[in-house]
């Protein structure tokens, strides 16, 4: 089961693979104003991290999602539960 630091680095991984300065990439950070991610970027990290960690997450549950912390959070739930 992946644990936290783990889905931190993977979400991380993905960033600065799409040119984003790993400096700027921490839990509390915003994935619009302060990482410049749109719609897009968001679903397509999500995809990568659904197949990283074996999981599904429904889009309605991506629309709280804001903050690397948020997103972080959101997969440990889905790990802990195998969904």
């Amino acid at each position: 089961m992946a644990n936290r630091d783990e889905i931190f680095e993977a979400i991380k991984e993905h960033l600065v693979g799409r040119g984003i300065e790993a400096s700027k990439v921490s839990e509390t950070a915003d994935l619009q104003s302060d990482l410049g991610l749109d719609s897009l970027d968001t679903v397509e990290m999500t995809v990568g991290l659904e197949e990283r960690f074996d999981i599904e997450i429904p889009d309605a549950e991506l629309e709280g999602v804001q903050t690397v912390n948020d997103a972080v959070e959101l997969i440990e739930k889905k790990v802990a539960v195998g969904t």
